[in-house]
């Protein structure tokens, strides 16, 4: 029974934590939020059992990529005085698109043989195996991967751009 009180905090905490993050006005907090968001899942990756992920997501998406979006975030500070309109008129529809697509998602996950797995079954010795070699297949999540690291190194040369002074000083 303890274990599932924690899971319910840490699940509250992770959802308010991203919902958090697209609401809010400035974002350095919004990038602290992702960090805490994304700290959450990882949590759940512990809960799960499931230590490599949860340390992948530590690593790899606290310790590289939001740390990138805060770099970014402070090369780019000037433009975060920007007191323009914040919201997007049209949010509702967003909200029900969102709504619907997790309905449909959730009704096709419950609706798949293979998630109804019963208590004291646990999954393949080899699913870490697996994994490695679908990073590194070119017909499985090999160019996505390569495509993930190619937008992010766009966004840190562009943060870069937008940073430096361009009128017409010289050093």
């Amino acid at each position: 029974m303890p274990m599932q009180i924690f899971f319910l905090i840490v699940a509250a905490v992770t959802l308010i934590s991203a919902i958090m993050v697209v609401t809010v006005r400035r974002m350095m907090h919004a990038a602290l939020w992702l960090v805490m968001s994304l700290f959450g899942v990882a949590l759940l990756f512990a809960m799960l059992e499931a230590s490599f992920f949860a340390v992948v997501q530590v690593l790899v998406y606290i310790g590289a990529i939001a740390i990138l979006v805060i770099f970014a975030v402070m090369l780019t500070r000037r433009m975060m005085d920007d007191r323009g309109p914040q919201t997007n008129q049209g949010w509702w529809v967003a909200l029900v698109a969102v709504l619907g697509i997790f309905g449909g998602l959730s009704a096709i996950m419950l609706s798949w043989p293979r998630l109804q797995v019963g208590p004291g079954i646990r999954p393949a010795d080899n699913i870490l195996t697996d994994f490695g070699t679908a990073l590194v297949n070119p017909g499985q999540f090999a160019v996505p991967f390569e495509v993930a690291s190619v937008l992010l190194l766009a966004a840190l040369v562009g943060s870069i751009y937008v940073a430096v002074d361009h009128k017409g000083g010289k050093g």
